[in-house]
């Protein structure tokens, strides 16, 4: 049975000079979980977040965070985020030689586990960790930027993701990010996504718009 799809919106396309107040906000308009995108310069060309500004923000919603981190190596930084309240910690597949033990650190901190996987790296990857796995998130587009046109060759591993879940028989969410917004959100959604993130697709117009926008993304 298909979960309800449900909406991370990304807070790298918040006003940065108001954060907290942004979190509070896109919180009240009916957001699932807060996405919180971690970028190290290195693993993806850009610098956002670290484990401080998402300790800072905590205390402004009771919403799941979110947190994926787009750096390498991750493993010296996942207890840092599972202190700053990450409830998710996304891994990139591309990002260290030993995801198995990474998504095992994860576990025993208390946090779900997630596995990203970028726009050249095939579905199969994660055939031997499903059971490691609580949420696999695909990307449909290169890490790194917001604003990018989506990959539509992404809506085929979408599709093998969701049959390989589905014949796991484990609770996997399946999750979307880059590019999502009322055009390709029904696509994803069609492909078997049960999670999609929005950055600038979410925060547009303002707070007293946040509500709308995702009315809008999740088909209400």
């Amino acid at each position: 049975m298909r979960k309800p799809v449900r909406i991370a919106p990304s807070i790298l396309a918040a006003d940065f000079a108001k954060l907290g107040a942004e979190v509070a906000a896109i919180d009240e308009a009916g957001a699932d979980f807060i996405h919180i995108d971690i970028m190290d310069g290195h693993f993806v060309p850009n610098i956002s977040f670290g484990p401080a500004v998402t300790k800072s923000v905590r205390g402004y919603t009771d919403k799941p965070f979110d947190c994926h981190l787009m750096i390498s190596p991750a493993d010296p930084y996942i207890p840092e985020f599972a202190d700053a309240g990450a409830d998710i910690i996304t891994l990139h597949q591309e990002a260290g030689a030993h995801l198995h033990r990474s998504l095992q650190v994860v576990k025993s901190l208390g946090k779900k586990a997630g596995v990203s996987l970028n726009p050249a790296t095939p579905a199969s990857t994660l055939e031997h960790i499903m059971d490691e796995v609580d949420l696999i998130l695909v990307m449909s587009v290169n890490p790194g930027f917001g604003g990018q046109k989506f990959i539509v060759s992404q809506l085929d591993k979408i599709r093998t993701l969701r049959g390989m879940i589905d014949e796991s028989g484990r609770d996997i969410d399946l999750e979307v990010d880059g590019g999502i917004n009322i055009e390709t959100a029904p696509l994803v959604i069609e492909a078997g996504a049960d999670m999609l993130v929005a950055g600038s697709a979410a925060f547009r117009g303002g707070p007293e718009h946040y509500k709308a926008n995702i009315d809008a993304l999740l088909g209400r």
